[in-house]
């Protein structure tokens, strides 16, 4: 069992609605030293999952350990995935985590299997897989040992320092495979950090996690996305979590600009109301016709963080001239690429110009 010494709720009002009618759940947990979050421990099948055809990300397959995040980040683009459990992409994506109990069996099935390529495999590419919840689990040892074990690459990203536990054992499967690693830090400013990304560990407990990989002899890729405008967009913001990354030994920095898409747009306009209405006219502008922020400003803000990028030493890796950003040598996810997927989705019934 994986809640030894604490207190339990085996069933509670919380259970999964569209999981509680399959067999794949195990029981539904809540314990003090998480509280506000349910857990629901299912048994996957499969621990692998092929990227859809025509995607532009740069990897093939990936492994999704949780469903739903602790870091609670008002911006995340997977939100409305948790709305295929007939839960909410709100507080429910930050508060109702599914966790693949047996995934590393499944994974050791999946790898065993002849057809298998040894494909590159990335981590972090929907929700983190070492958000708090992987302190308890331990999913994470089992599935890089897995991997290494049966020859295949992988890439992590993460906002969790929860990373650092795992560096000895990364180090010693990047003996045998590669091994990339990104870590996320889209705000280096301690209050706005907390007000957005509520859940994550701090820009400095992330700075150190950097460190201590690059320490490890990681080339460690910085994520600064999303870049959020009038927020996160000025030329001091910047140069200071530049700075700040450099200092702490990344080898290089993707970013972007921030994207909403329907089921996340809904989610951040919360924010803006309630702690930067003065902001709600000019994010209706950017973003009330759609998700992605107008080509003028990504243009702009590709123009004022360039020269930083430069004048910091921090290697850059090919742009995408379609969207602005910039593809990490992780390899670990490309937001992009996955938010070009979302644009093709269907849009919200809620009217966007009602959101800001």
């Amino acid at each position: 069992m994986r809640w030894e010494g604490q207190a339990l709720r085996a069933e509670t009002d919380d259970a999964l609605p569209a999981l509680a009618r399959l067999s794949t759940v195990v029981r539904t947990v809540q314990t003090p030293e998480f509280a506000g979050i349910t857990f629901h421990e299912v048994l996957a099948k499969s621990a692998l999952n092929r990227v859809g055809p025509g995607s532009a990300v740069p990897f093939t397959w990936t492994i999704n350990p949780y469903r739903g995040c602790s870091h609670a980040c008002a911006y995340c683009f997977a939100r409305p995935s948790h709305r295929y459990l007939e839960l909410d992409a709100g507080r429910d994506f930050d508060s109702q985590i599914v966790v693949k109990i047996n995934i590393v069996d499944a994974l050791r099935r999946d790898l065993a299997k002849p057809s298998w390529e040894r494909e590159h495999v990335a981590l972090g590419t929907n929700t983190d897989p070492y958000q708090r919840a992987e302190g308890r689990y331990r999913l994470m040892p089992g599935i890089v040992r897995a991997l290494a074990d049966a020859g295949t690459p992988l890439s992590i990203l993460t906002k969790g320092s929860l990373l650092r536990r795992d560096l000895p054992l990364l180090a010693a499967a990047r003996e045998s495979v590669p091994v990339d690693l990104g870590i996320s830090i889209a705000i280096v400013d301690d209050e706005l950090q907390q007000a957005i990304e509520p859940g994550t560990p701090t820009a400095q407990a992330r700075l150190a996690t950097v460190a201590a990989a690059a320490a490890e002899g990681f080339e460690v890729a910085v994520f600064m996305m999303p870049v959020l405008p009038f927020l996160t967009d000025s030329e001091a913001h910047l140069d200071a979590a530049l700075a700040r990354i450099k200092e702490a030994g990344a080898s290089s920095v993707t970013y972007t600009a921030l994207h909403l898409r329907p089921g996340v747009k809904e989610w951040f306009a919360q924010y803006l109301h309630a702690h930067r209405p003065d902001l709600i006219p000019r994010y209706r502008e950017l973003y009330g016709d759609g998700a992605y922020a107008p080509k003028e400003y990504r243009r702009w803000l590709a123009s004022r963080i360039r020269p930083i990028i430069a004048k910091h030493g921090l290697a850059r890796a090919p742009e995408d001239p379609n969207t602005g950003s910039v593809a990490s040598r992780a390899n670990a996810r490309d937001d992009a690429g996955e938010w070009r997927r979302a644009a093709a989705a269907p849009s919200s019934a809620v009217d966007p110009l009602t959101l800001f």
